[in-house]
Protein backbone atom coordinates (compact mmCIF):
# COMPACT_ATOMS: atom_id res chain seq x y z
CA UNK A 1 0.00 0.00 0.00
CA UNK A 2 2.58 2.40 0.72
CA UNK A 3 4.23 2.87 -2.88
CA UNK A 4 4.86 5.69 -4.97
CA UNK A 5 2.28 4.78 -6.89
CA UNK A 6 0.34 6.24 -3.95
CA UNK A 7 2.07 9.23 -2.98
CA UNK A 8 -0.89 10.97 -1.65
CA UNK A 9 -2.29 8.47 0.08
CA UNK A 10 -1.88 7.50 3.93
CA UNK A 11 0.30 4.72 3.41
CA UNK A 12 -0.81 2.94 6.72
CA UNK A 13 2.62 0.15 7.56
CA UNK A 14 0.17 -2.86 7.75
CA UNK A 15 -3.63 -3.78 7.44
CA UNK A 16 -4.38 -3.54 11.54
CA UNK A 17 -3.25 0.01 11.37
CA UNK A 18 -5.49 1.12 8.24
CA UNK A 19 -8.39 0.34 10.65
CA UNK A 20 -7.54 2.48 12.64
CA UNK A 21 -7.71 5.59 10.07
CA UNK A 22 -10.28 8.06 10.01
CA UNK A 23 -13.79 7.43 8.56
CA UNK A 24 -14.37 7.39 4.39
CA UNK A 25 -15.86 11.09 3.49
CA UNK A 26 -16.24 10.44 -0.25
CA UNK A 27 -16.14 7.56 -2.72
CA UNK A 28 -15.56 7.39 -6.45
CA UNK A 29 -17.87 4.92 -8.46
CA UNK A 30 -17.07 4.61 -12.54
CA UNK A 31 -20.88 5.04 -14.16
CA UNK A 32 -21.73 3.86 -17.46
CA UNK A 33 -24.14 4.82 -20.31
CA UNK A 34 -22.81 2.28 -22.58
CA UNK A 35 -25.71 0.09 -24.03
CA UNK A 36 -28.65 1.94 -21.93
CA UNK A 37 -29.69 3.94 -24.62
CA UNK A 38 -28.15 7.55 -23.58
CA UNK A 39 -25.68 9.02 -25.77
CA UNK A 40 -23.29 10.11 -23.02
CA UNK A 41 -20.13 9.35 -22.08
CA UNK A 42 -19.27 6.91 -19.03
CA UNK A 43 -17.92 9.56 -16.00
CA UNK A 44 -16.81 9.42 -12.50
CA UNK A 45 -19.03 10.11 -9.85
CA UNK A 46 -18.38 11.35 -6.52
CA UNK A 47 -20.28 10.59 -3.78
CA UNK A 48 -20.22 12.40 -0.24
CA UNK A 49 -20.76 9.55 2.74
CA UNK A 50 -19.90 12.11 5.46
CA UNK A 51 -23.10 12.20 7.88
CA UNK A 52 -21.61 15.82 8.73
CA UNK A 53 -21.94 16.75 5.54
CA UNK A 54 -24.85 18.59 4.40
CA UNK A 55 -24.15 16.65 1.07
CA UNK A 56 -24.45 13.63 2.34
CA UNK A 57 -25.83 10.81 0.44
CA UNK A 58 -25.84 13.04 -2.66
CA UNK A 59 -23.56 12.90 -5.99
CA UNK A 60 -21.52 15.88 -5.17
CA UNK A 61 -19.53 18.12 -7.86
CA UNK A 62 -18.11 17.91 -10.06
CA UNK A 63 -21.08 15.81 -11.92
CA UNK A 64 -20.78 17.55 -15.20
CA UNK A 65 -17.21 16.21 -15.39
CA UNK A 66 -17.11 13.42 -17.83
CA UNK A 67 -14.20 11.30 -18.43
CA UNK A 68 -14.35 9.04 -21.90
CA UNK A 69 -13.69 5.17 -20.80
CA UNK A 70 -12.69 3.99 -24.22
CA UNK A 71 -9.36 1.43 -22.76
CA UNK A 72 -11.11 -1.49 -24.12
CA UNK A 73 -10.71 -4.95 -22.19
CA UNK A 74 -9.78 -3.48 -19.51
CA UNK A 75 -10.54 -4.41 -15.72
CA UNK A 76 -8.60 -4.19 -12.46
CA UNK A 77 -5.68 -2.08 -11.81
CA UNK A 78 -3.30 -2.37 -8.47
CA UNK A 79 0.04 -0.30 -7.82
CA UNK A 80 2.77 -1.88 -7.93
CA UNK A 81 5.83 -1.30 -5.33
CA UNK A 82 7.74 0.31 -8.17
CA UNK A 83 5.73 3.15 -8.62
CA UNK A 84 3.95 1.76 -12.01
CA UNK A 85 -0.07 1.05 -12.45
CA UNK A 86 -0.99 -2.67 -13.32
CA UNK A 87 -4.20 -3.08 -15.06
CA UNK A 88 -5.76 -6.33 -16.28
CA UNK A 89 -7.57 -7.44 -19.94
CA UNK A 90 -10.21 -9.48 -20.39
CA UNK A 91 -8.94 -9.52 -24.33
CA UNK A 92 -7.65 -8.24 -27.47
CA UNK A 93 -8.62 -5.20 -29.08
CA UNK A 94 -10.91 -7.36 -31.68
CA UNK A 95 -12.86 -8.99 -28.22
CA UNK A 96 -10.71 -12.43 -28.35
CA UNK A 97 -9.82 -13.75 -25.11
CA UNK A 98 -6.16 -12.16 -23.63
CA UNK A 99 -5.13 -12.70 -20.23
CA UNK A 100 -2.85 -9.63 -19.99
CA UNK A 101 -1.48 -7.32 -18.04
CA UNK A 102 -0.79 -3.61 -19.15
CA UNK A 103 1.94 -1.70 -17.25
CA UNK A 104 1.33 2.43 -16.56
CA UNK A 105 3.37 5.29 -15.77
CA UNK A 106 1.81 5.46 -11.54
CA UNK A 107 2.15 9.78 -12.56
CA UNK A 108 1.25 10.07 -16.13
CA UNK A 109 -0.49 7.26 -16.83
CA UNK A 110 1.15 6.77 -20.05
CA UNK A 111 1.36 3.05 -21.60
CA UNK A 112 4.83 1.71 -21.39
CA UNK A 113 4.40 -1.68 -22.19
CA UNK A 114 3.25 -5.59 -20.92
CA UNK A 115 3.62 -7.03 -17.49
CA UNK A 116 4.19 -10.30 -19.14
CA UNK A 117 7.20 -11.92 -20.59
CA UNK A 118 5.94 -11.71 -24.49
CA UNK A 119 3.58 -14.35 -25.92
CA UNK A 120 2.94 -15.35 -22.66
CA UNK A 121 -0.21 -14.14 -21.38
CA UNK A 122 -3.19 -16.87 -20.25
CA UNK A 123 -5.89 -17.69 -22.41
CA UNK A 124 -8.66 -15.68 -20.71
CA UNK A 125 -8.40 -13.02 -17.98
CA UNK A 126 -10.56 -11.05 -14.90
CA UNK A 127 -9.18 -10.17 -11.96
CA UNK A 128 -5.41 -10.92 -10.09
CA UNK A 129 -3.51 -10.24 -6.71
CA UNK A 130 -0.10 -10.18 -6.12
CA UNK A 131 1.90 -11.30 -3.24
CA UNK A 132 5.80 -10.44 -2.99
CA UNK A 133 6.94 -12.23 -0.01
CA UNK A 134 5.89 -15.65 -2.11
CA UNK A 135 6.94 -14.28 -5.02
CA UNK A 136 3.50 -15.29 -7.03
CA UNK A 137 0.56 -13.63 -8.49
CA UNK A 138 -2.94 -15.32 -8.79
CA UNK A 139 -5.26 -14.04 -11.87
CA UNK A 140 -8.65 -15.32 -12.78
CA UNK A 141 -10.86 -15.79 -16.36
CA UNK A 142 -14.27 -14.70 -17.20
CA UNK A 143 -14.87 -15.29 -20.91
CA UNK A 144 -13.34 -13.49 -24.10
CA UNK A 145 -15.32 -10.14 -24.53
CA UNK A 146 -16.93 -11.32 -27.58
CA UNK A 147 -18.70 -14.43 -25.41
CA UNK A 148 -20.14 -11.89 -22.89
CA UNK A 149 -20.61 -8.32 -24.06
CA UNK A 150 -24.05 -8.44 -25.42
CA UNK A 151 -25.43 -10.78 -22.77
CA UNK A 152 -25.26 -14.51 -21.19
CA UNK A 153 -26.17 -17.51 -23.16
CA UNK A 154 -26.33 -20.86 -21.57
CA UNK A 155 -25.34 -22.46 -24.57
CA UNK A 156 -21.75 -20.45 -24.55
CA UNK A 157 -21.37 -22.76 -21.32
CA UNK A 158 -22.25 -26.04 -22.27
CA UNK A 159 -18.96 -24.92 -25.37
CA UNK A 160 -16.66 -24.32 -22.57
CA UNK A 161 -16.68 -20.93 -23.28
CA UNK A 162 -16.36 -19.27 -19.81
CA UNK A 163 -13.46 -19.64 -17.68
CA UNK A 164 -12.86 -22.47 -15.04
CA UNK A 165 -9.04 -21.91 -13.57
CA UNK A 166 -6.40 -19.60 -12.08
CA UNK A 167 -3.46 -18.61 -13.18
CA UNK A 168 -0.38 -18.77 -10.95
CA UNK A 169 2.78 -16.68 -12.09
CA UNK A 170 5.74 -16.17 -10.85
CA UNK A 171 6.14 -12.58 -9.76
CA UNK A 172 9.72 -12.12 -10.55
CA UNK A 173 9.96 -13.84 -13.66
CA UNK A 174 6.34 -12.44 -14.95
CA UNK A 175 5.46 -15.71 -16.36
CA UNK A 176 2.62 -18.36 -15.66
CA UNK A 177 4.23 -21.35 -13.31
CA UNK A 178 0.59 -23.33 -13.10
CA UNK A 179 -2.67 -24.05 -14.34
CA UNK A 180 -5.31 -24.17 -11.41
CA UNK A 181 -8.53 -26.18 -12.50
CA UNK A 182 -11.39 -25.32 -10.04
CA UNK A 183 -13.71 -27.97 -9.07
CA UNK A 184 -17.06 -26.86 -9.16
CA UNK A 185 -15.54 -22.99 -10.38
CA UNK A 186 -17.09 -22.18 -13.12
CA UNK A 187 -16.40 -18.05 -13.92
CA UNK A 188 -13.77 -16.92 -11.30
CA UNK A 189 -13.97 -13.81 -10.83
CA UNK A 190 -12.71 -11.59 -7.83
CA UNK A 191 -9.86 -13.20 -6.13
CA UNK A 192 -8.21 -11.48 -2.65
CA UNK A 193 -5.46 -12.99 -0.38
CA UNK A 194 -5.49 -12.06 3.30
CA UNK A 195 -4.58 -8.69 4.05
CA UNK A 196 -1.87 -10.83 6.00
CA UNK A 197 1.29 -9.85 3.71
CA UNK A 198 2.89 -13.21 5.15
CA UNK A 199 -0.36 -14.99 4.53
CA UNK A 200 -0.21 -17.38 1.36
CA UNK A 201 -4.25 -18.31 0.63
CA UNK A 202 -6.81 -16.36 0.13
CA UNK A 203 -10.09 -16.67 -1.32
CA UNK A 204 -12.07 -16.51 -5.19
CA UNK A 205 -16.01 -15.86 -5.92
CA UNK A 206 -16.63 -18.44 -9.07
CA UNK A 207 -20.26 -16.67 -9.62
CA UNK A 208 -21.89 -19.29 -12.34
CA UNK A 209 -21.20 -22.52 -9.72
CA UNK A 210 -21.59 -19.66 -7.10
CA UNK A 211 -18.89 -21.07 -4.79
CA UNK A 212 -15.79 -19.87 -2.93
CA UNK A 213 -13.01 -21.62 -3.27
CA UNK A 214 -9.93 -21.21 -0.95
CA UNK A 215 -6.47 -21.37 -2.50
CA UNK A 216 -3.44 -21.61 -0.85
CA UNK A 217 0.52 -22.63 -1.09
CA UNK A 218 1.66 -26.39 -0.33
CA UNK A 219 4.92 -27.14 1.04
CA UNK A 220 6.29 -28.47 -1.81
CA UNK A 221 5.54 -24.48 -3.73
CA UNK A 222 3.09 -25.47 -5.99
CA UNK A 223 -0.40 -23.98 -5.41
CA UNK A 224 -4.32 -25.76 -4.63
CA UNK A 225 -8.06 -24.67 -4.30
CA UNK A 226 -10.62 -26.20 -2.28
CA UNK A 227 -14.25 -25.30 -2.19
CA UNK A 228 -15.13 -24.14 1.05
CA UNK A 229 -18.93 -22.39 0.40
CA UNK A 230 -21.45 -23.92 -2.01
CA UNK A 231 -25.15 -21.20 -2.50
CA UNK A 232 -27.29 -23.80 -3.43
CA UNK A 233 -29.24 -23.07 -6.58
CA UNK A 234 -33.06 -22.50 -6.60
CA UNK A 235 -35.90 -24.36 -8.62
CA UNK A 236 -37.56 -21.60 -10.48
CA UNK A 237 -40.20 -20.97 -12.99
CA UNK A 238 -40.94 -18.01 -14.94
CA UNK A 239 -36.73 -17.46 -15.65
CA UNK A 240 -34.63 -18.64 -18.48
CA UNK A 241 -33.37 -21.38 -16.69
CA UNK A 242 -34.93 -24.19 -14.71
CA UNK A 243 -32.52 -23.77 -11.93
CA UNK A 244 -31.17 -20.02 -10.70
CA UNK A 245 -27.75 -19.92 -9.64
CA UNK A 246 -26.72 -17.09 -6.80
CA UNK A 247 -24.36 -15.34 -9.08
CA UNK A 248 -21.13 -14.64 -6.76
CA UNK A 249 -20.16 -11.55 -8.55
CA UNK A 250 -18.23 -9.74 -5.58
CA UNK A 251 -16.35 -10.79 -2.36
CA UNK A 252 -13.51 -8.87 -0.17
CA UNK A 253 -11.96 -9.88 3.40
CA UNK A 254 -12.23 -7.48 6.51
CA UNK A 255 -8.36 -5.84 6.47
CA UNK A 256 -7.89 -7.87 10.13
CA UNK A 257 -8.99 -10.80 8.13
CA UNK A 258 -11.74 -12.12 10.30
CA UNK A 259 -14.76 -11.50 8.01
CA UNK A 260 -15.44 -12.49 4.15
CA UNK A 261 -18.15 -10.50 2.61
CA UNK A 262 -19.94 -11.73 -1.22
CA UNK A 263 -23.00 -10.34 -2.98
CA UNK A 264 -24.99 -13.21 -4.72
CA UNK A 265 -26.52 -10.74 -8.02
CA UNK A 266 -29.15 -12.77 -8.80
CA UNK A 267 -30.52 -14.31 -5.66
CA UNK A 268 -30.46 -10.68 -4.12
CA UNK A 269 -28.55 -11.15 -0.82
CA UNK A 270 -25.46 -10.33 0.61
CA UNK A 271 -23.82 -12.94 3.11
CA UNK A 272 -21.29 -12.50 5.70
CA UNK A 273 -18.46 -15.31 6.94
CA UNK A 274 -16.16 -15.66 9.94
CA UNK A 275 -13.50 -16.63 8.34
CA UNK A 276 -10.94 -16.78 11.36
CA UNK A 277 -10.62 -20.35 10.18
CA UNK A 278 -10.14 -19.98 6.23
CA UNK A 279 -10.92 -24.04 5.68
CA UNK A 280 -14.43 -23.89 7.60
CA UNK A 281 -16.23 -20.47 7.13
CA UNK A 282 -19.31 -19.57 9.23
CA UNK A 283 -22.14 -17.90 7.92
CA UNK A 284 -22.63 -14.46 10.51
CA UNK A 285 -24.88 -12.90 8.38
CA UNK A 286 -26.85 -12.73 5.31
CA UNK A 287 -29.19 -9.95 4.38
CA UNK A 288 -31.68 -9.13 1.04
CA UNK A 289 -31.08 -6.38 -0.87
CA UNK A 290 -33.70 -7.19 -3.82
CA UNK A 291 -32.66 -9.57 -6.54
CA UNK A 292 -34.82 -12.04 -8.61
CA UNK A 293 -37.12 -14.23 -6.47
CA UNK A 294 -38.82 -11.51 -4.52
CA UNK A 295 -42.13 -11.90 -4.08
CA UNK A 296 -45.00 -11.10 -6.41
CA UNK A 297 -41.74 -10.79 -8.92
CA UNK A 298 -41.99 -12.69 -12.31
CA UNK A 299 -39.93 -15.77 -10.51
CA UNK A 300 -41.62 -18.47 -8.98
CA UNK A 301 -39.28 -20.47 -6.74
CA UNK A 302 -40.45 -24.11 -6.71
CA UNK A 303 -37.81 -25.35 -4.34
CA UNK A 304 -35.13 -23.85 -2.04
CA UNK A 305 -32.55 -25.07 -0.10
CA UNK A 306 -32.04 -22.51 1.88
CA UNK A 307 -35.54 -20.06 2.11
CA UNK A 308 -38.75 -21.17 3.84
CA UNK A 309 -40.30 -17.92 1.54
CA UNK A 310 -39.14 -15.64 -0.75
CA UNK A 311 -38.12 -12.31 0.08
CA UNK A 312 -39.66 -9.19 0.04
CA UNK A 313 -39.27 -6.57 -2.57
CA UNK A 314 -36.75 -3.70 -0.99
CA UNK A 315 -37.68 -0.04 -0.61
CA UNK A 316 -35.41 2.19 0.71
CA UNK A 317 -36.76 6.18 1.29
CA UNK A 318 -39.36 5.63 -0.84
CA UNK A 319 -37.92 3.72 -4.00
CA UNK A 320 -37.97 0.30 -4.99
CA UNK A 321 -34.87 -1.11 -5.56
CA UNK A 322 -34.09 -3.21 -8.73
CA UNK A 323 -31.68 -5.66 -9.48
CA UNK A 324 -29.23 -7.07 -6.65
CA UNK A 325 -26.39 -6.07 -4.62
CA UNK A 326 -23.36 -6.64 -6.93
CA UNK A 327 -20.01 -4.45 -5.94
CA UNK A 328 -19.10 -4.18 -2.21
CA UNK A 329 -16.54 -1.79 -0.34
CA UNK A 330 -16.43 -2.00 3.71
CA UNK A 331 -15.12 0.43 6.00
CA UNK A 332 -11.54 0.58 6.75
CA UNK A 333 -12.77 -0.22 10.35
CA UNK A 334 -15.13 -2.95 8.76
CA UNK A 335 -18.41 -1.51 10.47
CA UNK A 336 -19.86 -0.02 6.98
CA UNK A 337 -20.54 -2.15 3.85
CA UNK A 338 -21.65 0.06 0.71
CA UNK A 339 -23.34 -1.79 -2.10
CA UNK A 340 -23.76 -0.85 -5.36
CA UNK A 341 -26.42 -2.52 -8.00
CA UNK A 342 -25.03 -2.79 -11.28
CA UNK A 343 -22.99 -5.57 -12.90
CA UNK A 344 -22.44 -5.38 -16.48
CA UNK A 345 -24.82 -3.23 -18.93
CA UNK A 346 -25.54 -5.71 -21.08
CA UNK A 347 -25.91 -8.06 -18.25
CA UNK A 348 -28.33 -5.21 -16.54
CA UNK A 349 -30.31 -5.13 -19.66
CA UNK A 350 -30.70 -8.75 -20.03
CA UNK A 351 -31.47 -10.14 -16.03
CA UNK A 352 -32.76 -6.54 -14.33
CA UNK A 353 -34.36 -4.50 -17.30
CA UNK A 354 -35.76 -1.93 -14.75
CA UNK A 355 -32.19 -1.00 -14.29
CA UNK A 356 -31.30 0.66 -17.60
CA UNK A 357 -35.05 2.82 -17.62
CA UNK A 358 -34.32 3.69 -13.57
CA UNK A 359 -30.82 3.39 -12.98
CA UNK A 360 -28.67 1.78 -10.36
CA UNK A 361 -28.31 2.26 -6.42
CA UNK A 362 -25.75 2.64 -3.85
CA UNK A 363 -27.38 1.31 -0.19
CA UNK A 364 -25.17 1.65 3.05
CA UNK A 365 -25.64 -1.42 5.02
CA UNK A 366 -24.36 -1.23 9.30
CA UNK A 367 -22.17 -4.45 10.13
CA UNK A 368 -21.72 -6.10 13.48
CA UNK A 369 -18.08 -6.29 13.83
CA UNK A 370 -17.61 -8.68 17.15
CA UNK A 371 -20.44 -11.17 16.91
CA UNK A 372 -21.27 -10.76 12.80
CA UNK A 373 -24.23 -9.60 11.19
CA UNK A 374 -25.66 -6.96 8.62
CA UNK A 375 -28.41 -4.10 9.22
CA UNK A 376 -29.42 -2.29 6.48
CA UNK A 377 -29.05 1.59 7.06
CA UNK A 378 -32.71 2.83 5.98
CA UNK A 379 -31.64 6.60 5.44
CA UNK A 380 -28.88 5.99 2.86
CA UNK A 381 -29.83 5.73 -1.12
CA UNK A 382 -27.65 7.53 -3.86
CA UNK A 383 -30.52 7.34 -6.61
CA UNK A 384 -28.14 7.37 -9.57
CA UNK A 385 -31.65 7.37 -11.60
CA UNK A 386 -31.55 11.42 -10.77
CA UNK A 387 -28.06 11.94 -12.85
CA UNK A 388 -28.31 15.02 -15.25
CA UNK A 389 -28.06 13.14 -18.08
CA UNK A 390 -30.31 10.15 -17.72
CA UNK A 391 -30.25 7.41 -15.33
CA UNK A 392 -26.78 5.65 -14.87
CA UNK A 393 -25.43 2.10 -13.75
CA UNK A 394 -22.55 3.21 -10.86
CA UNK A 395 -20.60 0.22 -10.46
CA UNK A 396 -17.44 -0.09 -8.06
CA UNK A 397 -16.09 1.99 -5.33
CA UNK A 398 -13.55 2.96 -4.35
CA UNK A 399 -11.91 5.16 -1.69
CA UNK A 400 -9.42 7.75 -2.09
CA UNK A 401 -5.89 6.58 -0.54
CA UNK A 402 -7.01 3.14 -0.56
CA UNK A 403 -9.52 0.70 0.78
CA UNK A 404 -10.14 -3.02 1.88
CA UNK A 405 -10.25 -4.28 -2.20
CA UNK A 406 -7.52 -2.49 -4.55
CA UNK A 407 -4.60 -2.30 -1.43
CA UNK A 408 -1.57 -5.28 -1.18
CA UNK A 409 1.02 -4.73 1.64
CA UNK A 410 4.51 -5.65 0.64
Amino acid sequence: MATKCAECGPGYSTPLEAMKGPREEIIYLPCIYRNTGIEAPDYLATVDVDPKSPQYCQVIEPKDIHTKCNLGFFHTSHCLPSGEVMVSTLGDPEGNGKGGFVLLDGKTFEVKGTWEQPGGAAPLGYDFWYQPRHNVMISTEWAAPNVLRDGFNPADVKAGLYGSHLYVWDWQRREIVQTLPLQDGLIPLEIRFLHNPDAAQGFVGCALSSTIQRFFKNEDGTWSAQKVIQVPPKKVKGWMLPEMPGLITDILLSLDDHFLYFSNWLHGDIRQYDVSDPQRPRLTGQLFLGGSIVKDGPVQVLDDQELDSQPEPLVVKGKQVAGGPQMIQLSLDGKRLYVTTSLYSAWDKQFYPDLIREGSVMLQIDVDTVKGGLTLNPNFLVDFGKEPLGPALAHELRYPGGDCSSDIWL
